[in-house]
This record gives structure tokens, C-alpha cells and sequence, in this order.
């Protein structure tokens, strides 16, 4: 973390010095339809990540930004984005038109892009999910906010701990970043969250295919970029209190924070808290091990000059999370909880445990750190990006009843991630980025009493180039790039403790009675990746794109090393050292049409996978589950897979009704398992493991601007969410079983109070999900296999999730200048 604030510090007096780059600025005017200035309108140059805000005359400035040509983004709420692409040299001049608009306007993103892009220009499949989108929902986490975006889905442990899932994959082939670097943190794990505050979330970018090429292994099937909250513009400081809370589990949370921005030097700060009860759903009552605690805090600070930028990012998570594993008395079905090392009697949970608030004895605490320092130079004629990162993951899981003090699985997780990328301006006509990034880790598991993965290091090194071509209606896109991730995982002997009689590691000579959990191995993965790509816009309204990727992923830890109990999951896992990389080819094509009343997006996509690894159950010899340390044994294979399906959505705006949304997707994924040379398959194994179903959500929204004197951006919607009968499922060795379809109705109504001068006071927003108590299961919730009693008469095994939510929102912005 000190070499982030030294690297940060130095980056300051360098660029005082420096001056290679020509200052430039750039100002106008920024009006609507009507010819009237907008006040208040953010005008930001997101590639230099430097913007103001228009004053009460509609003028805006930007000085100090180099010689180039950089895509300007304005936008404020009410009206639709404007994007244009300006050649700045000197002191340049652009005026702006904001139009209200009843179709959302095209996004920019800059998730696997070489520089800024507007959506419909990109033919890599990617999605931005907005500000605005995050403010008129409502969810427990920020990966379960986006499983409404068609494509994406969400492996869940309960309410707080989601995992990302694009396309019917996840886990260590979903890459999240945090404002563009990797966030590390024991992805490998079943039920290990992404350690990130949600309310420091601004927006969210995902690319929706192989993201390899510019983020190397474990970007295979997809990326989710998770952007924190702006610093504010240039002479303000601003801040915002939010605060919500949700009926089911009694979640109350509350965030603050601050943020300003002095002639080009800014710093936010941000302090958040949530805590929750277990939830409920109608099966189940009260579903125990599923509270959690978690407090986080967030700061920055950086500065923007004529010669580039630097920027210093610090965050702290710190989580405190039940374990459910589903435990019952087999004759009433209410929860029990283990109570002594022998197990040998559960007594059933007590309300008053399961209404608290407080964590019970067997949990998590998950603590997360990370210090980033982004860098740009304005070199010669072009960018120079020297970003650096340090993060320190440790997880503690207690599952000792009589030992509270003494964690289980006890990791320790130290990751140095580096990018190092130059961006050419412009060379005819071309858009060229050239650099490396890559990471070194260190995970220490010697401190717990269970050991499923061994003590490991890791080097990831990747040198790439892409390139963006524009040629008038035609945009073509591509690169290629090359990975080697180096392993080293320790030996590790375990000993068993004089006094608690649980193994420990054991450090010494004299090896008597000590047990070789792991042996010291090496190993070393590689491989090339690709991508080309193009988009046609054929109008203002029609744009069609292909794109076509080569994916890498190393095999990680658990995966080629596992062989333990972990707890939390009732698995005991079996890795396989002879896995080797996965390998993707997938295929995408897609459709975009935007006219004033209507939208409509259709893709489709195909990905051939070879070396694709999955989890699989191990049975006895009697054909019945494999059991090990009181736990079901697992363990992971390798096949030939083939993914394909798609995603369609519709919005309808119909005429003269702009201010009423119908909204409506689909999304189909189909994941078959076509085995390996040499092998014939069973039908019960010819479907890959954690497919989501088909499923679509209709959505009807009606959107004011001002519909009265006080009340301005309101809201009021009305949502079906409709999952199919799930029964493509892996049948083989009882890994899997069919789900059963389901349909959710959610609502939801909010809006700002203004003052007298229409300034904002609050935003408040109501919520109800599941408003008819529906009984169901995700396909991919794990809580659906946590059963000790799968014969029971009443017909339902597993646990239930959420019932009905109905929640709470409430945000108050103020300025100080």
C-alpha cells in the first residue's frame, strides 16, 4: 500500500515538472432543443477522466487537456446523452443541444476498449447499466442488482454473497474489475462474494464474451467493471447520504459521502454500513445462518494537469457473514444449529436466534484492502497508462462451536496487480494500444485448522496490442494477445493439536505423526487469445455487429490442488493436477434499432470450449453419494463444451405516450457437454451444470419529468420476471436436479422533492419484490441442495429463497460550494 502512496506522490512532482504536452482547452455553450442554456449539465472526456458542469448561462470549460481527438460525453437526467468525437488543439470551442428523448440513449464504455466508445459502435457484446438503472431497483447486493440485465445471472448463497454469471458461465471465467483493475479475493470459492461496498457503485459495464484479450486469463466468458462514484466537478464540493432498508430480513443500511475538486485537484471520501436478519421466505420460515454485518469505507484523491493524471484509490470491506448449511429436525423441518466439536445432537434454533441480528458462533469474516494508483501521461502523441495495485483479501471461516476463536479455513490472500499500456492518438486513421499487465499473488492458508487448497504463489504476465479502425459507417476492432500464469503451491504437513485436537500446520523436522496434506508441485500455463471484430451503421437508427474471440483460462487453485473439507459448502473437494487451460471460441452477432418510439436489440452468440472444467459429485461403490469427513465428495473433470442461445429485448414507447415504457427481454442459454475423445456419454451427462433457464422480463414504467410543482424524475413501474422449468440439468451422479418454473411481480415508485427554486431536497423510492409471496428456487442457488432429509413426504428438499421484499430508498444530496 506505501509503494501506491509513494508511486502516487512521485507521479505529482513529475508531472509538475513535465512538459512535453501542449496545453489545450476546451469550452461552449450547452443548450436544449429550444435554445435555452442548461444549467447544470456534466460535460466530461472520459478517456482523461477530467469534466465540469455548465453554470447558470449554460457555459462550460475544460482546461488543461492535451492535443487530441477524444469522444466528450454530456449528460444530465431528463435528457438524452450527446456524445461527439472532437479534435482538440489549442483552445478549441464546441457548443452542445441535450434533447429529452423517450428512448435511452446509447451509452459510452470503456470496458475492453481501447479507448472510450459509444455502445452501438463496439462490436464487442458489451452493457452499461446506469446510474439511473441502480436507483429504480432494488437488490441485497451489487452483483443480484444486475441479474435483470438479459444474459446475466447470479450463483447465490443467500442474500449477501452472489457471483456473476454470463451466458451460463461464472466463477474464475468471470473477471470483475473494481474501476478497471482486478479485484482478487478467492473467486475459486462456491459461496465467496464479491468484496466490494455497493453503495461506492456509480455504474456498471459488462462485457457479455472473451474479454482475454485485454485482461488475460479468467476474463474467458466475460468481464464485470463495477465504477465507483465520480469525483465531483472542477470548483464544487458535493455529497450525497443514502440510506434504505427492506422489509424481509429487516436490511437497513446507510452510506455517506463527500467529495471535492479545486483547480484540478479532487478527493471523495465515503463511509458505508448495512446489516441484516435472516431472511424468510413462505417454505421455510426463517432461514438461519443467513444474517450478515458489513461496514466498508472508500477515499481518493488525485489530480488532473495539462501533462495527464494520478489518481490513489484506497477502500477497506469488512464483512461479517452467517453460514446456513441447512441443518433440520427431520420430524417439524426447523432449522437446528451444531452446537459441539462431537455433533452428535442439534438443538432446533430458537426464534429468538432466528430474528436477530446478531452473527452466531459458526461464520464468516471476510476483510478485503486495496490501494490502486492510475497514472496517464500525456507522452508525445499519444497516452501513457502506469497503473499499479495492491490487495490483501483475508477470509476466516469459523466452524469450531466450542473453539469461537479458532478459524477453520483461515486464507490470506496478497495480490500485486500492474497495467502498463500506450494509447496512440491517431496514426491514419488508426486507434492503436500497445502494453502488458498482468499480477503476482501470494495466498497463505497455514493459520486455519482445515486445509482444501494449499499455500500457493501465482504469476500472471500478458503483453497485448488492439487496434479500432473507423471508416465511416464501418468500425473494425481486434488485437491479439499472449498469456503464461506460473503456479508454485507449497508442501503442507499437519499435525493435530495437543489441546483441540484439530490438524494445524506443522513447520518442523521430526514428521512423526504428522500427515502430508499437500506435496509441493509447479505448473505453468499459456496460450494466445484473439479477437476481430466490426460494426455497420447503416442509419442513426440501425446498426448491425460480429465479433469473433479467442478465450484463455488457467485452471486456478482449487482446481488442480483441492483436496479438503471447505467449510461452508458441506463439499468435500478433490481437485485434478493433470487439468489443463480452457480454450474458448465464441462467436457473436448482433442488431441494434433506436427510432423515437421503439428499441430493439437481438444477439445471439456461440462458444466452443475445450479443456472446460466442472464440479461433478463422486459416487460409492453402492452407487449412492460419496461421503468424506462428514461432507459429499466432489470433484473437478474436464469435457469438450458447447454454449450457444442468445438475448432479444424490446422498448416500446408508443405514440403520444413517451413517457411510458414498455419494456420487455428474453434471454436462452443452452450448455452441452460433448464429452472427450475416446469417451462415450450417458444422456444424464450430456448438459453442463449451472445452466440458467430460460427466462424474460416484462416491464411496465412510466417516467415524469414534472409531473408536479415539488416533485420532479418520478417514476412508477410494474415488473414480471418469468423463469422456465429448468430440466437441461446434469443428471450424472446426482450432481444436479430439474427446477421447477416460477413468476415474480415486482413494483416499484419513487421521485425528487424539490425545493421552491427546483433544487433537489431527497430522493425517495419504494420497492416491492415478489409481491405474492412466492415459494421458489433458483436454478442457481446453492441453498437448493443444502438437504439432509431429500425423502421428505411434504415434497419439499432445500432451502427457498427470498419471499416477499417490500423495500425502502432514500437519498439526500447537498453542496457545499
Amino acid at each position: 500500500m506505501h509503494k501506491c502512496f509513494y508511486l502516487f506522490i512521485f507521479t505529482i512532482l513529475f508531472g509538475t515538472w513535465y512538459k512535453a504536452a501542449a496545453s489545450s482547452s476546451l469550452k461552449g455553450i450547452v443548450k436544449d432543443q429550444k435554445g435555452i442554456p442548461v444549467i447544470g449539465a456534466i460535460v466530461e472526456i472520459p478517456d482523461l477522466k477530467v469534466g465540469t458542469a455548465t453554470d447558470t448561462a449554460g457555459a462550460y470549460a475544460i482546461p488543461g487537456i492535451p492535443k487530441g481527438r477524444f469522444l466528450v460525453v454530456v449528460t444530465l437526467i431528463g435528457y438524452s446523452k450527446t456524445t461527439m468525437t472532437i479534435d482538440i488543439n489549442g483552445d478549441t470551442h464546441q457548443d452542445f443541444t441535450l434533447n429529452e428523448s423517450a428512448i435511452e440513449t446509447q451509452e459510452v464504455v470503456i470496458t475492453g476498449q481501447s479507448k472510450a466508445t459509444e455502445m452501438n459502435r463496439s462490436p464487442i457484446p458489451v452493457v452499461a447499466v446506469n446510474n439511473q438503472y441502480l436507483r429504480e431497483n432494488i437488490s441485497t447486493n451489487i452483483i443480484d442488482a444486475l441479474t435483470k440485465v438479459p444474459g446475466v445471472s447470479a450463483v447465490t448463497t443467500g442474500p449477501n454473497i452472489s457471483k456473476p454469471y454470463i451466458h451460463g458461465l461464472g466463477f474464475n471465467r468471470i473477471l470483475t474489475l473494481y474501476d478497471g483493475m482486478r479485484q482478487e479475493g478467492q473467486q475459486w470459492g462456491d459461496e465467496h462474494g464479491i468484496e466490494v461496498d455497493e453503495y461506492s457503485i456509480d455504474r456498471v459495464e459488462l462485457v457479455k464474451g472473451p474479454a482475454s484479450l485485454i485482461y488475460g486469463s479468467d476474463a474467458l466468458a466475460g468481464v464485470v467493471n463495477l465504477i465507483p462514484t465520480p469525483h465531483a466537478p472542477d470548483g464544487k464540493i458535493i455529497g450525497n447520504i443514502s440510506s434504505d432498508y427492506q422489509s424481509n430480513n429487516g436490511e437497513a443500511g446507510i452510506s455517506g459521502m463527500m467529495t471535492g475538486n479545486q483547480n484540478g485537484f479532487y478527493w471523495l471520501g465515503r463511509v458505508s454500513h448495512k446489516q441484516a436478519s435472516n431472511y424468510q421466505d413462505a417454505i421455510d420460515g426463517r432461514v438461519y445462518g443467513t444474517n450478515y454485518n458489513e461496514t466498508d469505507a472508500n477515499a481518493s484523491l488525485g489530480v488532473n494537469k495539462k501533462w495527464g493524471f494520478s489518481h490513489l484509490d484506497l477502500s477497506m470491506f469488512n464483512d461479517l457473514q452467517a453460514i446456513p448449511d441447512g441443518s433440520r429436525d427431520s420430524l417439524t423441518r426447523k432449522f437446528t444449529k451444531q452446537i459441539t466439536e462431537a455433533d452428535t445432537f442439534r438443538p432446533i434454533v430458537p426464534a429468538s436466534e432466528l430474528n436477530t441480528y446478531k452473527i452466531p458462533t459458526l461464520h464468516q469474516h471476510i476483510e478485503h484492502y486495496r490501494a490502486m494508483s492510475s497514472n496517464n501521461f500525456n507522452v508525445f502523441d499519444g497516452l501513457l497508462a502506469v497503473n499499479f495495485g495492491f490487495e490483501r483479501s483475508v477470509r476466516r471461516e469459523f466452524s469450531h462451536p466450542e473453539y469461537a476463536d479458532i478459524p477453520g479455513l483461515y486464507l490470506q490472500l496478497n495480490t500485486y496487480t500492474y497495467d502498463i499500456k500506450y494509447s496512440l492518438h491517431d496514426l491514419a486513421g488508426w486507434e492503436i494500444t500497445a502494453g502488458v499487465n498482468g499480477m503476482y499473488q501470494t495466498n497463505d492458508v497455514t493459520k486455519g485448522t482445515d486445509f482444501v487448497i494449499p499455500s500457493y504463489q501465482q504469476f500472471d504476465v500478458g503483453p497485448f496490442a488492439v487496434f479500432k479502425k473507423n471508416m465511416g459507417k464501418l468500425d473494425i476492432a481486434g488485437g491479439v494477445r499472449f498469456d503464461t500464469r506460473i503456479f508454485h503451491n507449497d508442501g503442507l504437513l499437519t499435525k493435530p493439536d495437543p489441546v483441540t485436537g484439530f490438524d494445524t500446520y506443522y513447520a518442523g523436522h521430526d514428521t512423526t505423526g504428522t500427515t502430508q496434506q499437500f506435496t509441493a508441485s509447479d505448473h505453468t500455463y499459456s496460450g494466445m487469445t484473439y479477437s476481430l471484430g466490426a460494426t455497420y451503421i447503416f442509419s442513426k437508427k440501425l446498426a448491425v455487429k460480429g465479433n469473433i474471440a479467442r478465450g484463455f483460462r488457467a485452471p486456478n487453485i482449487a482446481e488442480i490442488s483441492a483436496d479438503g473439507v471447505h467449510p461452508g459448502t458441506n463439499i468435500y473437494q478433490v481437485g485434478g493436477n493433470d487439468l489443463k487451460p480452457e480454450f474458448s471460441l465464441q462467436e457473436d452477432i448482433g442488431m441494434e434499432y433506436t427510432s423515437k418510439h421503439l428499441s430493439i436489440n437481438v444477439s445471439v452468440f456461440n462458444n466452443d470450449i475445450t479443456n472446460y472444467i466442472y464440479n461433478q459429485k463422486v459416487l460409492n461403490s453402492f452407487g449412492g453419494d460419496s461421503i468424506k469427513d462428514n461432507s459429499t465428495v466432489f470433484q473437478f473433470q474436464a469435457t469438450h463444451a458447447r454454449l450457444y442461445g442468445g438475448e432479444a429485448s424490446i422498448d416500446i414507447h408508443p405514440h403520444p405516450l413517451d413517457w411510458l415504457h414498455f419494456e420487455n427481454s428474453i434471454s436462452v442459454v443452452y450448455g452441452l457437454n460433448e464429452g472427450v475423445a475416446g469417451t462415450k456419454l450417458s444422456d444424464s451427462a450430456k448438459y453442463l451444470p449451472l445452466i440458467p433457464p430460460i427466462h424474460g422480463i416484462s416491464e411496465l414504467r412510466a417516467n415524469f419529468k414534472h409531473p408536479f410543482k415539488h416533485l420532479q424524475n418520478t417514476f412508477v413501474k410494474i415488473q414480471v420476471v418469468m423463469y422456465a422449468k429448468q430440466d437441461h440439468v446434469d443428471l450424472a451422479n446426482n450432481t444436479e436436479t430439474p427446477t421447477p418454473g416460477y413468476t415474480l411481480f415486482n413494483s416499484g415508485i419513487g421521485g425528487d422533492i424539490t425545493d421552491h427554486a427546483g433544487k433537489t431536497l431527497f430522493n425517495i423510492s419504494v420497492f416491492g419484490n415478489n409481491l405474492f409471496d412466492v415459494a421458489y428456487q433458483d436454478h442457481l442457488s446453492r441453498l437448493k441442495y443444502f438437504e439432509q432429509y431429500p425423502d421428505d413426504p411434504r415434497g419439499h428438499t432445500g432451502i427457498y429463497n427470498m419471499g416477499r421484499n417490500i423495500g425502502i430508498k432514500l437519498s439526500v444530496p447537498f453542496g457545499v460550494k
